[in-house]
């Protein structure tokens, strides 16, 4: 999906109340992958901190990643909450069954019954998009948000930061971006 049609399908997906549109706007507003939206779990977050870390073993390049939550992405856990246990090890986004994750076409069935021609994964390119077309955030700054490796293997060997504030500057600035719908208002 193109970034800038992202806050108007934003806009469409919060007048749903299921747990799936919770779950697809967080994994839009953290432009993380779908596997690890579905299978977080309640001890990978630190609401207070606003921060997620995605384990190592959950990570496509093996390593943790910690995610920077908006105050939007926070709600939503709030919300999500709500609904179900907040054990450590229950899963935040509950599938149909009891401790069982969303299953993974449920983001995807979402898509299509809402009529969208977009995929999951491309929100994660219409991230990339906006960070590099709409801002002035370095480069580095959206891979590192993407848990994207950067730079050549002696520049990775040397980097050991990960630019947290930045990264939360830019989370932040993405998520207003994504609640800044052009949708017109319903007549009254």
């Amino acid at each position: 999906m193109r970034s800038g049609l992202v806050p108007d399908f934003v806009a469409k997906l919060r007048e749903r109340e299921a747990v799936t549109a919770l779950a697809l706007e967080f994994l839009i507003l953290t432009a993380a992958r779908s596997g690890e939206v579905i299978g977080m779990t309640w001890g990978e977050v630190r609401l207070q901190e606003k921060l997620w870390t995605v384990p190592a073993a959950r990570m496509k390049a093996g390593r943790s990643h910690e995610v920077s939550l908006s105050d939007r992405a926070v709600v939503i856990l709030q919300r999500v909450a709500g609904l179900s246990a907040q054990a450590p090890n229950e899963f935040v986004f509950q599938g149909q069954r009891r401790n069982q994750p969303l299953s993974n076409m449920a983001l995807e069935m979402l898509l299509r019954r809402m009529k969208v021609e977009a995929t999951v994964h491309g929100f994660r390119s219409s991230f990339r998009d906006w960070a590099g077309d709409e801002t002035h955030f370095p480069s580095e700054v959206a891979e590192a948000a993407l848990a994207h490796a950067v730079g050549s293997k002696t520049e990775q060997a040397y980097r050991r930061g990960s630019a947290p504030a930045k990264r939360r500057e830019l989370m932040d600035a993405w998520a207003e971006y994504c609640g800044t719908s052009h949708v017109a208002a319903a007549p009254a």
